[in-house]
């Protein structure tokens, strides 16, 4: 349960501690005071969004911090990396400027995380929650929660089909949309890969071609070149091979007298091969030149289709090439999205016949709880002070159906005999709708673990016996867990285990444990406005004993 709560810089709360027990603990005083932010602290240990409007003025910050029992591990939730000492704290900062922090027995955390344990640890119910009550979406939850787990089970597994189902539509869609588009891409991408596979590019090819190009096209200028070059080295009259390999011989028979001619001669006989060398080179790329005009202008037609594929797909042969492989690629998605499109096509109708036969079976478990939990609210509001209070529970079709099935829940409503039905939110008062609330809170006692209760503005638009009853309920409640309420209902404080009552002074709220001689005088300002007027001093003092006896008689039917 929760034991402790320690609000700092809360709106009208500077810094107080509220200390709480097992059974019903309820919160009174005047209009104003600071109840309800007791409540919105309390929601913000839990996860609730923060504003830098709560922070109290003048305040750095407000801070909260909620001392909880770490829950058993019959829980549907682990806290072993988050308890210690057998508790858990959950703790909420926001600054003046927005900005928050969250820890859980003092480790940093996420708000999120805060709300994913404050769930399982209490449960708020207040104004907006009770307003909540009349969505279709709300209370069809409420129906599929009663139903059990095992139409849970089946309402997942319709959610799950259904997003499935709801996938497969949207790419279906999408493909057929785009068949237009995907043929005029498949005659541009045919047309390309056709254009280039003609062409047939091979890497480098360009720089060859302009090469051969060159040569070919200045062949008379080249075989010109060859041929001055020939005859300086190796003419008629000697050239330059005749006059290396004589200088050669000279120095040779002049090393053979002077060995410091030695390196001379040497580097004239290499010289000499070398130039004899070059000369026949010479010879064989001259007599390699002719003149060929058809292979010419074979080249230039080759070189202009390929620079006219450049001017297109690439700068280069590679980048070419690469284009036309990513094309074709692309080509072959396109030519199998008609066989893609027919498979999902396929998948799509077993798949509306599979969320088909998982909504009738969410249906048939909705069929089946709606009338027990009519009945059940019913009972509920009889016990509530409302004995001609009749309930449905009606399924409406949904068409077409959706993420929460084929039909919705409506909960219908007569607050007499013999009056017409008709949906809780037309008919239903503000005490009416209040008790409606609590009446389906207690019907969900039983099928949830949540160990704490929360209960703000429980008692709107009621009073006198009807605010007995819902104190009467609450106290059946609070028997086998932990039920906080901020009520002006003397019918409904006098059933508290613990009195709170909260007051102001010095426009900041204070809190104070009452005693029996304390609580007599808070019921007998509730019930008259004077704590010290002897009929409602009498009147507090029987209401005490009353729900003495109601809660020793629970006690004895528990």
């Amino acid at each position: 349960m929760l034991h402790e709560l320690h609000i700092a810089g809360l709106g009208v709360i500077d810094d107080l501690d509220l200390p709480l027990h097992a059974g019903l603990n309820v919160l009174t005083g005047e209009t104003g005071t600071g109840k309800t932010m007791v409540t919105v602290g309390l929601s913000l240990a839990l996860g609730a969004r923060a504003s830098a409007s709560l922070v109290r003025e003048g305040a750095g910050s407000a801070r909260v911090q909620a001392r909880f029992d770490a829950p058993g591990s019959e829980t549907s939730i682990d806290v072993t990396e988050w308890s210690e000492d057998g508790e858990l704290i959950l703790a909420r900062t926001v600054s003046a400027e927005g900005k928050g922090s969250a820890r859980i027995s003092g480790q940093l955390a996420t708000a999120s995380a805060l709300a994913t344990l404050g769930e399982h640890l209490v449960e708020v119910h207040g104004q907006h929650q009770t307003q909540r009550l009349l969505t279709g979406a709300t209370q069809t939850a409420f129906l599929d929660r009663f139903a059990g787990d095992e139409h849970l089970v089946a309402l997942l597994a319709y959610r799950e089909a259904f997003e499935r189902l709801r996938s497969l539509r949207q790419e279906v869609e999408t493909l057929s949309d785009a068949s237009r588009d995907r043929e005029r891409e498949l005659d541009l991408l045919a047309y390309q890969v056709r254009e280039i596979e003609e062409v047939d590019p091979q890497p480098g090819e360009t720089a060859q071609l302009v090469a051969a190009e060159a040569r070919l096209a200045h062949v008379e200028r080249l075989l010109e070149f060859a041929a001055t070059a020939a005859a300086v080295l190796d003419g008629d009259e000697g050239g330059a091979t005749s006059a290396m390999a004589t200088a050669a011989q000279t120095l040779a028979e002049a090393a053979a007298l002077d060995p410091g001619a030695n390196e001379l001669g040497t580097r004239a006989l290499g010289s000499s091969a070398e130039v004899a060398e070059l000369a026949r080179d010479v010879r064989s790329y001259g007599e390699s030149l002719h003149a060929d005009p058809d292979r010419l202008q074979g080249i230039r037609e080759r070189m202009a289709a390929l620079r006219a594929l450049q001017r297109k797909y690439g700068e280069t042969d590679d980048d070419v090439r690469s284009f036309l492989h990513e094309s074709a690629g692309r080509l072959q998605d396109l030519d199998g999205a008609d066989e893609r499109l027919d498979s999902l096509r396929r998948d799509l109708s077993a798949s509306e016949a599979d969320v088909d036969a998982k909504a009738a079976t969410v249906r048939l478990g909705r069929e089946r709880a709606a009338a027990p939990l009519a009945a059940a609210v019913g009972a509920e509001l009889h016990q509530l002070g409302m004995p001609g209070a009749v309930v449905r529970v009606d399924l409406e079709p949904v068409d077409p159906p959706g993420p929460g099935g084929s039909e919705r829940v409506e909960l219908r409503f007569a607050a007499g005999p013999g009056q017409r039905s008709a949906p809780l939110a037309k008919t239903a008062s503000g005490g009416e709708l209040s008790r409606t609330m609590l009446a389906c809170r207690s019907v969900l006692a039983d099928l949830d673990q949540v160990p704490t209760l929360v209960f703000d503005e429980v008692d709107a638009g009621i009073g006198g016996q009807a605010g007995l009853s819902v104190g009467k309920r609450l106290a059946r409640l609070a028997h086998d867990r932990q039920v906080v309420v901020v009520t002006h209902l003397p019918q409904i404080a006098c059933f508290a285990d613990q009195h709170v009552r909260v007051t102001k002074e010095g426009g900041l709220a204070r809190l104070e444990v009452l005693d029996h001689d304390q609580r007599v005088a808070e019921l007998s300002r509730m019930l008259a406005g004077l704590a010290e007027s002897a009929g409602a001093v009498s009147h507090a003092e029987e209401l005490l004993d009353e729900a003495a006896k109601i809660r020793a008689q629970v006690r004895v039917d528990a």
